[in-house]
């Protein structure tokens, strides 16, 4: 059995599903002692987070219609689900029906959740950099999979009270909380975003059905409301014109860099794709940013590089300043804010 897959499904199962997903928590800790389910999951690319992209598979499947028992316990399929306890037998068997299917998509799919309510904290820091710099902001997303962040300024945001920001008449409406003493300051109205431009390895068009499909099946079962997100927010991705480039990030980077003119402040930004790159390539993101940074303003909005935190990087005058915004959830339903 692979001691480290298996360790791999029990921490997704305690730090990541536990109080979030039931299904996948029980799911994860039968994986986790499935020598068979190990071996098929171990097909997952390099650097992939190997329990999302092997449910998301799952999931991408059932919801393609394939016809299963295991489809009673998945909320996004049925409206009563059955009891989560009894579910793995059927997900093991599904599994093993269609382990070439699943294989496939192991080795050719990149999980590329693109969590609409991220954007809930990217709003606050994004009027922090307007605010000090009063430049337009241009944004350079790295692993931007549709480009749903990059239209951060087109959805309405609110912090805890009845007070909303962002684009007031908007369709997606994102409810984040505010943990911890501080308050963000929030400007009214969006921030003015001069140029969007999305880099990834693999783009997704939300105007192809399969590519929507995918990003529906990396939400969990249970998750109602990030799916309502997610479609709502495509709506103004296949009505917006966006430029999304295919290819390495932090390759392309400073060559895209260099298109912005001085009227605008840069902002590089990523959101959890850190944790798929080799640390070599963090380590050059990070260099890259630096040389940027000597010859121009530009910020580097980023988590999962040395912890999990979101972090603030951004060089003024040639000088470097480094700052911790606090701890997210993953999914964007709350976040610290330790700046003052």
């Amino acid at each position: 059995m692979n001691i480290q897959l298996s360790e791999r499904f029990i921490r997704f199962a305690k730090t990541e599903c536990h109080q979030s997903s039931d299904l996948y928590e029980q799911l994860s800790l039968a994986i986790a002692q499935d020598a068979q389910l190990l071996q098929l999951s171990s097909f997952a690319g390099a650097g992939q987070p190997v329990p999302n992209l092997l449910f998301g598979a799952v999931h991408y499947l059932l919801l393609k219609g394939k016809s299963h028992t295991l489809s009673s316990y998945y909320a996004s399929l049925v409206e009563n689900p059955a009891r989560v306890e009894e579910a793995f037998s059927s997900f093991k068997a599904f599994c093993l029906e269609n382990q070439e299917e699943i294989k496939n998509i192991l080795t050719t799919r990149l999980v590329q959740t693109n969590e609409v309510r991220r954007c809930g904290y990217l709003y606050p820091v994004f009027c922090y950099i307007q605010e000090m710099t009063k430049k337009p902001i241009a944004l350079i997303e790295i692993g931007t999979s549709a480009g749903l962040q990059l239209l951060f300024d087109h959805y309405q945001y609110t912090y805890g009270t009845e007070e909303c920001y962002g684009k007031l008449d908007s369709v997606v409406k994102i409810a984040t909380e505010v943990k911890g003493d501080n308050r963000p300051m929030l400007m009214k109205n969006a921030p003015l975003i001069s140029t969007r431009m999305g880099i990834d390895l693999n783009v997704l068009d939300l105007k192809k059905e399969d590519d929507e499909l995918w990003l529906q099946a990396l939400i969990w079962p249970e998750h109602h409301k990030r799916r309502e997100l997610l479609h709502a927010a495509s709506e103004y991705v296949k009505s917006s014109s966006l430029t999304l480039i295919e290819g390495n990030g932090v390759e392309l980077l400073p060559n895209l860099a260099n298109t912005i003119d001085e009227d605008s402040v840069i902002c590089v930004f990523h959101t959890h794709v850190a944790n798929q790159m080799p640390l070599e390539q963090k380590k050059q993101l990070l260099e890259e940013i630096a040389t940027l940074g000597g010859r121009r303003t530009i910020f580097h909005l980023y988590n999962n590089i040395q912890d999990r935190n979101l972090h603030l990087d951004y060089y003024i005058n040639g000088v470097e300043y480094k700052q911790t915004i606090g701890a997210t959830d993953g999914h964007g339903s709350w976040f610290e804010w330790k700046l003052i």
